[in-house]
């Protein structure tokens, strides 16, 4: 049985207008979310929120190692302290150039040793309580007493 033209024809119309209302209300820009609650306040999770860490208040120790003859030296370990410490906190190797880059927090005076086998150990110290945020220092490694040159 056939239905009349005019009664397909009114639910195209009313299909269209739905979807057209639709289609505005999500075009709608969202509401504003909600303002977070005041710092002295806990929120109703019982979890503490975890405090995000940036790298702002880092001091960055950047520097190369050179062999004897002043050539980039790969594979150098460093190991870093703050000076009132005793054991080494940070540690890191030079890349293929013979870079480095080690990021520690600002605030404290740290002591730097590079070591490789065959070669004298080097000790810089590093002053981090200064307004600069970074310090660059490079290391020639020397053979050690006794090894050949």
């Amino acid at each position: 049985m056939q239905s009349p033209r005019w009664i397909t024809l009114a639910e195209i119309v009313t299909i269209s207008m739905l979807t057209a209302a639709a289609f505005s209300r999500a075009q709608d820009p969202a509401p504003p979310a909600p303002p977070p609650p005041p710092t002295g306040q806990s929120s109703s999770s019982s979890k503490p929120q975890k405090q995000q860490y940036g790298h702002a208040n880092d001091f960055l120790i950047i520097g190369t190692v050179f062999d004897p003859k002043g050539y980039a030296f790969p594979g150098v370990e460093l190991k870093i302290r703050r000076s009132t410490d005793k054991k080494y906190r940070w540690d890191s190797y030079t890349n293929s150039r013979g870079d480095f880059a080690v990021r520690v927090p600002q605030g404290s005076d740290y002591e730097m040793v590079v070591h490789v086998k065959g070669f004298a150990d080097q000790t810089r110290p590093v002053g981090a309580k200064t307004g600069v945020s970074e310090a660059r220092i490079v290391f020639r490694m020397e053979p050690a007493v006794g090894e050949k040159k």
